[in-house]
């Protein structure tokens, strides 16, 4: 707009210039043709008879100063301003009159060079005047086009404002509506309030979603299938291999049979691990059902077998736990605190301290939480820790980098921030699953 506002607006200047310019033009050839009137016949040539009060009058302007000068057929100077530049070398002429511009003691002129008859013969009046009424019309012919272009291309600019505002409104709605969404939330779109123009965007982003969602519940479904066929024949396994180390049997063969009976029991966890896995993100639409959970009763029904692996490990396992009341899945809520607990029992040197939190958080909200007093995770690994499989260089134990992971799409399917920070004192680590709400 601002590229037409501007040719407009030339446009304009040398269509309007060009008849005000020739205006002023003919004002001087016609005062010229008056002069020419004056010059008569004397002795031995002409004579130019002008009155004073005649000679005000044709000087007369407003604006500008006007000159002229007045010659007889040979060129001789008869009256006015004898240094009134001439005309140009090839200045054309329209019939008696030439114009064009000159320069007079550093100002500008506009000249008109006229041939009047005279005695049968042409004489020639010069007429000059300075350009200031011409820069003005060119001015005000600027700003008289210039003024009302430019509010009509304002005007224009807030309707297409508006209307484009208008239009892409229902646009930002859905742009806000997917940014708002969960990474695995894959349910289409709702289509009804797009612009017509934007449906086959929808349409097609929805046929997308549809087939990432069918691959993710496919890949769901094989992880779920795989890990729970694994967790019977696996159970049988380990049960096998107690039962022979349970009964005399040469040291070479226990050694053998101990090392296929933790490999067993490490597969197994394994197994589940992924099986809880697949609950957590198949669940993260709908896990944060709308029944209590009670905290305090999640961490005193796995009590019983931590503190079991603690004392086989001189591990101080230690509680302290409020009432506390969240919405969500007692099962997935039991299987993220049982992947901390696991994780600070099996990396905490014997004699440490692991204490299991769960209550009103500091703040507003609930959380649950296990701290130990063991090596920690380093702040630049703390991130990466919560990928699958991952597990921080040089770290000890046979973990298979799957617990915080699980513990991640647990917390994120009820909406909870997962913290990993340092124990107390600095030391050790603590992991905090901090939910918004209390019930």
């Amino acid at each position: 707009m601002a590229l037409t506002l501007a040719g407009g607006v030339v446009a304009v200047y040398y269509v309007a210039i060009h008849p005000g310019t020739a205006a002023y033009d003919l004002s001087l050839v016609s005062t010229a043709v008056a002069l020419g009137e004056r010059i008569r016949p004397a002795s031995g040539g002409f004579a130019f008879d002008l009155p004073t009060a005649a000679d005000r009058v044709a000087r007369a302007d407003r604006f500008d100063e006007v000159y002229y000068a007045v010659r007889g057929p040979e060129g001789e100077f008869l009256a006015g301003d004898g240094d009134l530049p001439p005309p140009p070398p090839g200045t054309e002429r329209n019939g008696d009159v030439a114009a064009y511009d000159a320069v007079r003691g550093g100002r500008k002129l506009r000249v008109v060079d006229v041939h009047v008859p005279c005695a049968g013969r042409y004489c020639t009046v010069t007429m000059a005047e300075t350009t200031l009424k011409r820069e003005r019309l060119a001015r005000d012919i600027l700003l008289s086009s210039v003024l009302p272009q430019a509010a009509l291309a304002a005007v224009v600019l807030a309707l297409v404002w508006f209307g484009v505002a208008r239009g892409l409104r229902p646009l930002r709605g859905l742009s806000e509506q997917i940014r708002a969404r969960s990474p695995r939330d894959l349910r289409p779109v709702d289509a009804a309030a797009v612009p017509d123009e934007a449906r086959p965007l929808v349409e097609s982003m929805n046929r997308l979603l549809g087939e990432a969602a069918e691959a993710s519940a496919q890949q769901q479904r094989f992880l779920a299938d795989a890990a729970h066929q694994l967790r019977t024949p696996l159970a049988g396994l380990q049960a096998h291999t107690e039962i022979a180390l349970a009964q005399p049997v040469p040291e070479a063969c226990r050694a053998e049979l101990e090392q296929v009976h933790g490999a067993t029991v490490r597969t197994a966890r394994l197994a589940n691990q992924l099986l809880a896995m697949a609950r957590a993100e198949s669940g993260a639409r709908g896990a944060a059902g709308p029944a209590g959970v009670s905290l305090r009763q999640i961490a005193e029904e796995g009590a019983n077998g931590w503190v079991h692996r603690a004392l086989a490990r001189d591990l101080d396992l230690g509680f302290e736990l409020e009432d506390a009341t969240v919405t969500g899945d007692a099962v997935l809520l039991g299987e993220a605190l049982s992947n901390l607990v696991h994780n600070a029992l099996e990396y905490t040197p014997r004699g440490g301290h692991v204490t299991v939190r769960a209550g009103p958080a500091p703040g507003g909200g609930a959380r649950l939480e296990v701290e130990d007093d063991g090596p920690g995770i380093p702040p630049g690994e703390r991130a990466r820790v919560l990928e699958r499989f991952y597990r921080a260089p040089g770290t000890a134990g046979t973990g298979s980098g799957l617990g915080l992971a699980i513990v991640r799409e647990i917390a994120a399917a009820h909406g909870a921030a997962l913290e990993i920070g340092e124990g107390e004192a600095g030391r050790g680590c603590r992991v905090t699953l901090r939910f918004r709400g209390v019930d």
